[in-house]
């Protein structure tokens, strides 16, 4: 199966069935001493990082409006050092982005706060996908969805609609897969609750809300498949 999708066009997926392997990354297992040696300077510069676990891919294939693809266990440091040289040929990232839309059509997104490792990045709330996002072996979508917008903007997101259909956009960086939620409340609503969501955290991952309401509205930092997300929404996708 290897790498086997299209590359920077935005595709519809019904069927997500991305499954744990037990077995070590072929990467991580390679390369253990450069993951070490830029962990240390990792750390160095950026303190507050935390060597937790995550996944990595080392398949993903997509026909038919599927995504099949294999992943294994893998500690933060090794997938630091796999963004520094990629692209790898063993090892790609996937993860899954909750898109918000407000009530009166514009996106919320989020800024990274300066003590994480994407430090001022706008993106829609996410994080990789972690061990504890598989059910039976096959990850769970919402799950991980709802966990990470729950954590980072303390929104729930069984208040919002959830559309039934996944896309998936995969450039250089990884592959991102979207479930659009549209929410009841306005953009300067959902905003307002998330900055007193992150003013009573004592350790906030974000610095605060971003409210994206067209193309001329693009934020400065936003990250580079932002760009192609919020062009489908505003151009292709008609309003409610």
């Amino acid at each position: 199966m290897a790498f086997n999708i299209p590359r920077n066009v935005i595709l519809p997926v019904d069927v997500v069935d991305v499954r744990l392997d037990s077995g070590p990354h072929p990467f991580e297992r390679d390369n253990a001493e450069a993951i070490a040696a830029n962990w240390a300077a990792e750390k160095a510069a950026r303190p507050a990082l935390f060597d937790g676990t995550m996944v990595l891919l080392s398949e993903l294939a997509y026909a038919e409006n599927s995504l099949m693809g294999r992943c294994h266990a893998i500690r933060y440091s090794t997938f630091m050092l796999w963004r520094k040289l990629k692209p790898v040929t063993s090892a790609e990232h996937a993860f899954a982005h909750a898109m918000l839309i407000s009530s009166d059509n514009a996106l919320v997104a989020i800024r990274m706060g300066a003590h994480t490792a994407n430090a001022g990045k706008v993106y829609f709330a996410a994080g990789s996908f972690e061990p504890e996002d598989f059910r039976d072996g096959l990850v769970d979508l919402d799950y991980n969805m709802a966990r990470e917008v729950r954590e980072e903007t303390g929104l729930d997101l069984g208040q919002a609609h959830r559309e039934a259909r996944c896309h998936a956009l995969s450039v250089e960086s990884g592959t991102v897969i979207v479930r659009c939620y549209r929410m009841a409340e306005t953009a300067d609503g959902l905003a307002e609750q998330i900055r007193q969501f992150v003013a009573q955290d004592p350790d906030p991952e974000i610095e605060g809300p971003v409210v994206i309401r067209g193309m001329h509205d693009l934020p400065e930092g936003l990250m580079p498949h932002m760009r192609s997300l919020v062009e489908w929404h505003f151009s292709e996708r008609a309003a409610p």
